[in-house]
């Protein structure tokens, strides 16, 4: 059952636990198609499109109400605006011209933000914009290997390459983990994913992992439940985290909820800091804004502080992983000064101190660490050298022939033990015992698609899923645009790039019955990861929140949703804390104490949270103090100035920040009525070791997450502002009180799953 027949719902919504249960999702005669890469080819098809159950019309009847003009009622853009934007993406996507979409935190920091990218999505399937050149959806993520902590992950529920990591009482065997991404019958690569996994492990744990002990699987951490960087920061308030590592990132000013990560790092044992400035993470104990309030005194905080300095990128060898999986190897320019080092030599060292520490150990939890493979060569100067891990990620023969020999492909792998690799899509980065990363032939010197430059995962394809650039029968969509193709006389796929599809395989080829793995995937199928070979513009697994993206209003909104009943997603991850209070939304009591709405965002001169500018003093004095930006408007209708100060206040607290009036800010006629928005970059703190200081936007931030991915909504809220500075000192907390009294807010406000009565899904 759609949104359109439950007020916005899908069929399945539990509201105890504000989840679904997809079953009903699934295609007919599919089977069970619930909550894995899993799926059947052998469902009901209507190559007519006009069957009323096939996915297009179901499509057609789910977007029937968005219209241009209810896109003008829900965002403000006129119709004509939003129309010239679908002219100008459908005239350049076709078969001689291609459309991208280019995205960034501006879409994913929301309690909808995978649906975003969802959205982007089927567009580019709808227009055939996927696997061409020029065309597919590119997150912007260049700057700090943000890709590359994806692909080998800091994510706690991913292991590298993608593998989803192991959750107790669910997979606590080896093959319990890799049924959960490949069973019997299953279709596509993902059936291999037992070679992925097997030498994964003989990677870490080298001879150790036998087929006898299932390969060390045990020696694996199981997951007990949401371990995100929010949850984390709750149990340090909550005492249950005793202890943090902090590698480059600085939560006290940078997090969604900042105060609540200042506090939480108060609650700890001990603190480990790993940064090139003594950042707010760092001296929370000293000069964080609860020591001025008086919520915190240093002399009460327990924590012990370790700060060690750290390696510039241009102090230490290694590799970026750019928005097009793109590989590149950077060079070492200069030593790091005094004690300052790179992560590399950091976790090296620390692994051979605790390894050592532990050799006489008898207790079975120590064994993990001490089968770990933990060789990793050093150069005259002590340093660890980079390129053996790359060749560990690129992976080993372990046996025959080849034993020895750096993997080529992640197709060579293997299930008993033969082959190691630490993650399997980044085999052939080192092929042929080649840094291939470190590739750097001049663009003049080869052709437009550039392969000889840096490496790209997988396999060196530039384009994913680049079998999409051909039509069915393997002939190019464009001569212009030609890209990969079927070359009958040879009977392979050849072109510019390497193909992401088997090389032999015509595009004639249809499946036998039964067929599984990748000979299951028909030779006019482009999507080889994906189960049934096809992109899938309604997706019956995979997502929590619903098959097909939906439009809901955010956890804070001035505005009721104008197209159903529910006003919020019903599956976004709320919490109930004093610490987390929510400002109720449009259709709350109390919703008028917050009329407008805030939007945080980043400026060219400074970096995320400061750390790398406002220490900088050439950058910091370009920007040198807080801001907010406000139209006009606003500034005539609360009495604000130009450039003098102004205070911005939510349910969490208020900051104060200079004011720039622009017309950047246009108010935006939403639902018949005028909403007006103040515009925050976040890059500073009250760190007294900067340059330059200021409050921290995303102290204004309430938490609430998708729960697909656990990312915070910090693209959006609801505040009030007004002429002058905030209160200092204890006055700060009395006055954000009175505001939480007029809007009469509990732990509760904000907070309710589903909006008004509703029918049974």
């Amino acid at each position: 059952v759609d949104t359109e027949d439950l007020d916005g719902l899908f069929s399945g919504y539990d509201p105890d636990t504000a989840s679904y249960d997809k079953h009903s999702w699934a295609f007919e005669g599919g089977g069970d198609q619930g909550g894995g890469p899993v799926g059947s080819t052998d469902v009901r098809r209507d190559p007519t499109l006009q069957d009323p159950r096939c996915v297009f019309q179901v499509m057609k009847r789910h977007y029937a109400r968005y219209t241009p003009e209810m896109v003008h009622e829900v965002c403000g853009v006129p119709p004509e605006q939003f129309l010239a934007v679908c002219e100008a993406v459908t005239a350049n996507s076709g078969r001689e011209r291609t459309t991208a979409w280019v995205y960034s935190v501006g879409w994913t920091h929301h309690s909808v933000g995978v649906q975003y990218i969802r959205t982007a999505a089927v567009i580019q399937l709808l227009l055939g914009n996927i696997g061409r050149p020029g065309g597919g959806i590119l997150a912007l993520r260049g700057h700090a290997s943000i890709q590359g902590s994806t692909d080998i992950p800091t994510l706690f529920n991913l292991l590298p390459g993608y593998l989803p990591h192991p959750v107790l009482g669910t997979h606590d065997t080896l093959s319990d983990w890799i049924a959960s991404m490949s069973t019997p019958g299953q279709k596509g690569f993902w059936a291999n994913a037992d070679t992925y996994g097997v030498s994964l492990l003989k990677s870490w744990y080298g001879d150790a992992a036998q087929a006898e002990n299932d390969f060390c699987f045990d020696h694996l951490p199981k997951l007990t439940g949401d371990h995100s960087t929010y949850q984390t920061v709750m149990g340090q308030v909550d005492g249950t985290v005793e202890g943090y590592f902090l590698v480059g990132q600085n939560p006290a000013v940078g997090s969604a909820q900042a105060k609540l990560h200042r506090m939480g790092l108060a609650g700890l044992q001990w603190l480990v800091v790993r940064d090139i400035n003594l950042i707010e993470s760092a001296t929370f104990w000293q000069d964080g804004p609860e020591i001025e309030t008086g919520e915190l005194r240093t002399e009460d905080i327990a924590t012990e502080v370790f700060f060690l300095p750290a390696a510039t990128h241009t102090e230490k060898a290694g590799s970026f992983t750019q928005t097009q999986r793109m590989v590149q190897w950077r060079h070492k320019a200069v030593n790091p000064p005094g004690e300052a080092e790179s992560e590399l030599d950091f976790y090296v060292t620390l692994g051979e101190k605790l390894r050592a520490r532990l050799a006489d150990s008898g207790d079975p939890k120590d064994k993990a660490l001490l089968d770990l493979t933990w060789d990793y060569p050093r150069d005259d100067h002590g340093e660890v050298d980079p390129v053996s891990v790359l060749a560990e990620i690129n992976g080993t023969h372990l046996s025959g022939d080849r034993a020895g020999q750096p993997l080529s492909a992640y197709t060579e792998m293997k299930a008993d033990g033969s082959t190691a690799g630490g993650c399997w899509i980044y085999t052939g980065i080192f092929k042929d015992g080649v840094n291939q990363s470190a590739r750097r032939r001049p663009g003049q010197e080869q052709d437009w698609v550039g392969a000889e430059w840096g490496w790209a995962w997988p396999a060196d394809r530039r384009t994913l899923y680049n079998r999409a650039s051909a039509d069915p029968e393997g002939r190019p969509w464009s001569e212009r645009k030609a890209y990969v193709w079927w070359d009958e006389d040879k009977k392979e796929w050849t072109g510019h790039d390497v193909p992401d599809f088997e090389k032999h395989k015509p595009p004639s080829y249809r499946p036998a019955p039964g067929a599984t793995g990748v000979e299951a995937i028909a030779g006019d199928d482009p999507f080889v990861m994906q189960s049934d070979g096809k992109g899938w513009l309604y997706a019956p697994t995979g997502l929590l929140d619903g098959p097909l993206p939906t439009h809901y209003e955010p956890q804070e909104s001035p505005v009721q949703n104008p197209l159903y009943l529910q006003q919020a997603n019903p599956t976004r991850l709320v919490f109930r804390r004093k610490d987390n209070l929510q400002n109720p939304s449009a259709g709350e009591p109390g919703a008028e104490v917050f009329p407008y709405v805030f939007t945080t965002y980043r400026l060219t001169e400074h970096h995320t949270a400061g750390g790398m500018s406002r220490w900088v003093p050439y950058l910091a004095e370009l920007m040198p103090e807080m801001f907010c930006e406000i139209s006009p408007e606003l500034a005539q209708e609360r009495g604000i100035e130009h450039l003098a100060y102004a205070t911005i206040v939510t349910a969490r607290t208020a900051i104060e920040a200079r004011v720039l009036v622009t017309e950047r800010m246009t108010p935006l006629t939403v639902g018949g009525s005028t909403v007006h928005q103040v515009g925050l970059p976040y890059h500073w703190g009250v760190g007294s070791e900067a340059f330059v200081t200021g409050d921290s936007a995303n102290d204004l931030l309430g938490l609430t997450l998708d729960a697909n991915v656990f990312i915070q909504e910090s693209k959006v809220g609801s505040c009030d502002i007004q002429p002058g500075r905030r209160p200092r000192g204890p006055e700060l907390l009395r006055y954000v009180e009175q505001y939480r009294s007029r809007a009469g807010i509990t732990v509760d406000t904000g907070n309710t799953h589903l909006t008004g009565p509703r029918r049974s899904t």
